[in-house]
C-alpha cells in the first residue's frame, strides 16, 4: 500500500506545475472570452449548434452550466444544448497538457469532439422540429437570471490556484486507486474487460462520463493515457462528460421528463460515437 501511495504521490506532483500553467491560460481565456462566447450562444439562430459545438470545446468555466441555464430559459434550442454538452469536456484538456500529450493528438481529439458535437446537434435539431413537430417553448428570462455560478470570480491566478488544488486532490486520490486495481488485477486483464466486448466498453465509459463531476473525466483521461481503454470509449466517455451542467439543467429546467430525455440523447450520441470511432480503427 505504501508503494502505491508514493507512486501516485510522485506521479501527481510532477504535474502540478503544469496544472497551474494550463489552469491560468484557461483562467485568462474564461475571463477574455466567456462573456463573448455566451453572447453569440445567445443571438446564434438556427446555427446555434454550430456555434455550440465550436465554443464549447474551449476551455471555459462553468460553460455547460451557463448553456443549462440559457436552455431553461428557452434562450437557446435543445440541438445547440447537446452541441455545447457533446463538445465540452471539463479535465481532459489540463490533464492531457500535463503528462506531455503530442499537440497534434490534443488537436485530434479536439477536433473530432467539434465535429462530432455540430453532427450531431443538428440532428437533434431536425428530428426535434420536423419530425416530433416540436416547438420551443418562450423565453424565460428569470430562469436565465439563476443561471449556476463557479469560482472564477476570484482573479485569474487566486482562481487558477484553487482549480489546481482541487485537480491536485482529484489525481491523487484517483491513481491511487488505479495503481491499487491495476496491481490486484493487472494492467493487461483490466484493459480486456473494455476491449474484449464489444460496445460494452463503450457503454459502460459513457456511464462514468455522465457523473456531474471533475473525477469523472479525470478517471476517462487517465484510463485512456494509461493503455487500459482506447479511443472509442475515452471519446463515449469524454463525449457525454457535460459536468455540473446536467446538475444545473434539473435545477433549473422544471421539465423532468425532458431533462431525462436530454440525457438519454447525450448517452446514446456518446456511446454511437464510441462504438463507430472503434470500428473505423481511429486512433489519436
Amino acid at each position: 500500500m505504501t508503494e502505491y501511495l508514493l507512486d501516485s504521490l510522485k506521479d501527481s506532483v510532477r504535474l502540478l506545475p503544469f496544472l497551474f500553467l494550463t489552469y491560468l491560460l484557461m483562467e485568462t481565456l474564461e475571463h477574455k472570452a466567456g462573456s463573448v462566447a455566451r453572447k453569440r450562444i445567445q443571438t446564434a439562430g438556427k446555427f446555434g449548434p454550430l456555434w455550440g459545438g465550436i465554443l464549447g470545446v474551449v476551455p471555459q468555466c462553468g460553460f455547460s452550466a451557463a448553456a443549462s441555464s440559457l436552455f431553461a430559459g428557452r434562450v437557446i434550442t435543445v440541438g445547440t444544448l447537446l452541441a455545447i454538452y457533446l463538445s465540452t469536456s471539463d479535465e481532459m484538456l489540463p490533464i492531457m497538457i500535463s503528462n506531455a500529450v503530442p499537440a497534434v493528438t490534443i488537436a485530434g481529439i479536439l477536433a473530432t469532439k467539434v465535429c462530432i458535437a455540430v453532427i450531431s446537434g443538428f440532428f437533434v435539431e431536425f428530428v426535434f422540429r420536423y419530425i416530433m413537430k416540436r416547438q420551443e417553448g418562450k423565453i424565460n428570462i428569470h430562469a436565465i437570471c439563476e443561471e449556476e455560478r463557479c469560482d472564477c470570480q476570484h482573479g485569474i491566478v487566486r482562481s487558477a490556484l484553487i482549480h489546481t488544488g482541487k485537480i491536485f486532490l482529484y489525481i491523487l486520490l484517483i491513481s491511487l486507486i488505479l495503481n491499487i486495481i491495476i496491481g490486484v488485477i493487472g494492467r493487461d486483464t483490466l484493459a480486456g474487460l473494455f476491449s474484449g466486448f464489444p460496445v460494452i466498453g463503450e457503454m459502460a465509459a459513457a456511464l462514468v462520463g455522465l457523473i456531474p463531476n471533475c473525477a469523472s473525466s479525470v478517471v476517462i483521461t487517465q484510463l485512456y493515457l494509461d493503455e487500459i481503454i482506447g479511443a472509442g470509449a475515452m471519446m463515449s466517455g469524454l463525449l457525454v462528460n457535460a459536468g455540473i451542467g446536467l446538475l444545473v439543467l434539473f435545477r433549473l429546467n422544471r421539465d423532468r421528463k425532458q431533462n431525462l430525455s436530454i440525457i438519454a440523447a447525450l448517452y446514446g450520441l456518446g456511446v454511437f460515437w464510441g462504438v463507430v470511432i472503434e470500428l473505423l480503427g481511429i486512433v489519436f
